[in-house]
């Protein structure tokens, strides 16, 4: 079946069919899984060989074993698990990191620890959670003026708390 192919499921939405590949050292482990029928998310694992502790403060790309093939007009989102965050101050850095369509590269999670002690990561152990979305690509038009709006340049705040 190819990339682009699209699956219908039982309540008649479209989901995009993604082409994964396996990696040598992601054998043995399971394949991204969505743990609820609900989820938004598929866990992510971790392809390590051995054990790898961050540090406070320290960041690694830690290798999940698998590349994909994503349709054209997708893309996957790599996010934080939740758990990880509120346990143990473990997160994304580049949170949602993009994974373009046109990327056939081994999957990666850039892990960053924001807790206090260190973290040590086990092989297997679900490390992120990918989110497959649609995008657009935008035209680009310039122009001498925008326009107005009752915010109008105001950011960063400016709205309040």
């Amino acid at each position: 079946m190819s990339a682009t192919a699209l699956k219908t499921h039982s309540d008649q939405k479209i989901a995009p069919v993604v082409q994964i590949k396996r990696l040598p050292h992601a054998e043995g482990l399971d394949l991204p899984s969505y743990e609820t029928a609900l989820a938004a998310g598929c866990d992510i694992r971790a392809a390590l060989v051995k054990p790898m502790t961050l540090r406070p403060g320290e960041r690694h790309m830690i290798p999940t074993g698998l590349a994909i093939a994503l349709p054209p007009g997708w893309e996957a989102q790599m996010r934080p698990r939740s758990g990880l965050a509120a346990k143990h101050g473990v997160s994304v850095v580049n949170a949602p990191g993009t994974i373009d369509a046109d990327y056939r590269g081994e999957l990666k999670v850039i892990l960053i620890n924001h807790g206090t002690e260190d973290f040590t990561i086990n092989r297997g152990e679900r490390i992120g959670q990918m989110v497959i979305a649609p995008v657009w690509q935008a035209r680009f038009e310039e122009v001498d003026e925008l326009n107005e709006t009752t915010r109008g340049a105001g950011g960063f705040g400016s709205t309040g708390v």
